[in-house]
């Protein structure tokens, strides 16, 4: 508890501080920037402006703390009693002047002795949905998704994730990628797997008919993935990325899954090793979560303290171990010598499921695993063919991690004219990419890519176990809540 203390007041009923720094103008600082403020070299007049997360009153002295997300830690405002207010409570946004002090307390360095509190928004205690010293499961805390950035947990999420979107940024910044805005729309369906949700318009456009394709002429969908825009790209330049939302109308309502999530995308141009590929995966992995522990580091110690014990131990293990690489084939050996009993097959030329991913990473000791060289049919017809024999295989590649299974997907681009021409012969794709084929045509070169699901990332290294409480606005089947 904090220790009492009584206020001295001047003659005018004005406190100490009032009088001393009467005139001067006051500072906008963050709260983040108030509690790293230096005040050995003086006190200073401030005002911060956010929510009030506790209330309390001592003999004559007021307790705030206020945060205004900018941090996890509290900046504490103490004040006279006669600056309280009934409007104050948690939750109610304020307006705080006052001088930044050294604190007394051992618990924070600095405080804020306020000379005005003005308060900006009333919050009724009583109907607000999450309660002061309160633990709010997520799913209790994910049904108001208008409100649920209020809490502490979530609030650190939010923090973990931009600096991640700044951190992976930076990360191909630094290596001379350019940032490709590859569409939201598309006509494309780059998976083949038929999960897409169409584009169309609520009214028809002039004369428009039904059988004419549409507002756009053709069938147009959200896209699955930038891959094939990035792969035109990847024509001019040798480095691209693009980081936005994909949408896949797959109805499942697993902790694993959402119809709208966001990917990370990269083409290098002029290689032909995967191992390339695989190394700029592992570097984007490891140059980000090092970041992201060294910008976040309060942040992230929430998470390793409440929500995944062991999360942190895990991760420097992930950081500080070269990732292991297996093929398809060894991968199917190892599964079939496990002692454990799996749901689904592991014959050649069956998918790996998620049961099989997770056990191959236990199995390499919670190191991540590349898998690499698919069967054929497996993967989709962009991947370069192995011409490797009777058990045909691409160059494809997954990297599996802890706790989540498939976190990448990559492979070599099929850029042999004849090759890719015959598959898209066989599956009766010729019609449709046309256009591309004519990048095979026109100065084509080796290349490869990957993507990476930036919610299963978010999962992986704070060790949350559902996806929809690693994104602001989670969609997926019968929820679009705001």
């Amino acid at each position: 508890m904090y220790a009492p203390r009584k206020l001295a007041f001047s003659i005018l009923g004005r406190c100490p501080w009032r009088h001393c720094h009467h005139g001067s103008a006051s500072t906008a600082l963050s709260v983040r920037e108030a509690l790293k403020a230096n005040v050995e070299e003086g006190a200073k007049n401030i005002k911060i402006q956010g929510w009030v997360r506790s209330v309390r009153s001592q003999k004559e002295v007021l307790f705030l703390h206020v945060n205004d997300g900018s941090s996890l830690e509290n900046l504490q405002i103490v004040a006279e009693l006669e600056l309280k207010s009934s409007a104050i409570s948690f939750g109610s946004s304020v307006e705080v002047s006052g001088v930044l002090v050294k604190s007394p307390s051992k618990k924070q360095n600095v405080e804020l002795k306020a000379e005005d509190i003005r308060v900006l928004g009333e919050c009724d205690t009583k109907d607000f949905p999450f309660k002061i010293k309160e633990h709010h499961p997520p799913e209790y805390v994910r049904q108001y998704p208008h409100l649920r950035c209020r809490t502490n947990t979530f609030s650190s999420l939010l923090r973990v994730r931009s600096e991640a979107t700044s951190a992976i940024h930076q990360f191909f910044k630094s290596n001379g990628y350019v940032h490709i805005h590859t569409p939201v729309i598309t006509s494309n369906d780059c998976e083949g797997a038929g999960e897409l949700f169409q584009v169309e318009a609520s009214h028809r456009v002039g004369t428009q008919k039904e059988e004419d394709g549409g507002f756009f002429g053709v069938p147009a969908f959200l896209t699955v993935s930038g891959q094939l825009h990035l792969e035109v790209m990847s024509g001019g330049f040798n480095k691209v990325f693009t980081f936005g939302p994909t949408f896949r109308a797959e109805n499942s309502q697993s902790r694993r899954h959402l119809a709208e999530f966001y990917m990370v995308e990269a083409e290098v141009s002029f290689t032909e090793s995967l191992e390339d590929i695989m190394q700029i995966m592992e570097n984007l992995f490891k140059d980000t979560t090092t970041a992201i522990l060294s910008k976040c580091p309060e942040d992230m110690n929430l998470f390793f303290k409440f929500v995944s014990p062991g999360q942190q131990g895990r991760l420097e293990r992930m950081i500080k171990n070269t990732f292991i690489v297996m093929s398809y084939t060894e991968a199917l050996e190892i599964l079939k010598k496990a002692a454990t009993s799996f749901q689904y097959k592991t014959e050649w030329g069956c998918d790996l499921q998620t049961e099989h991913e997770k056990y191959l990473v236990r199995h390499c000791g919670d190191v991540p695993v590349f898998v690499i060289n698919y069967p054929y049919d497996l993967k989709p017809f962009y991947a370069r063919d192995n011409e490797d024999g009777p058990q045909r295989t691409v160059a494809a590649v997954d990297l599996l991690i802890p706790g989540i299974g498939e976190l990448f997907g990559g492979s070599l681009r099929e850029e042999r004219l004849h090759i890719l021409q015959s598959r898209l012969d066989t599956l009766g794709l010729t019609d449709t990419y046309q256009w591309y084929l004519d990048l095979r045509r026109f100065g084509s070169v080796p290349h490869g890519g990957f993507g990476m699901g930036f919610e299963r990332y978010l999962q992986c290294i704070l060790g949350v176990d559902n996806i929809k409480d690693v994104i602001p606005f989670p969609r997926f089947p019968y929820s679009c809540l705001l």
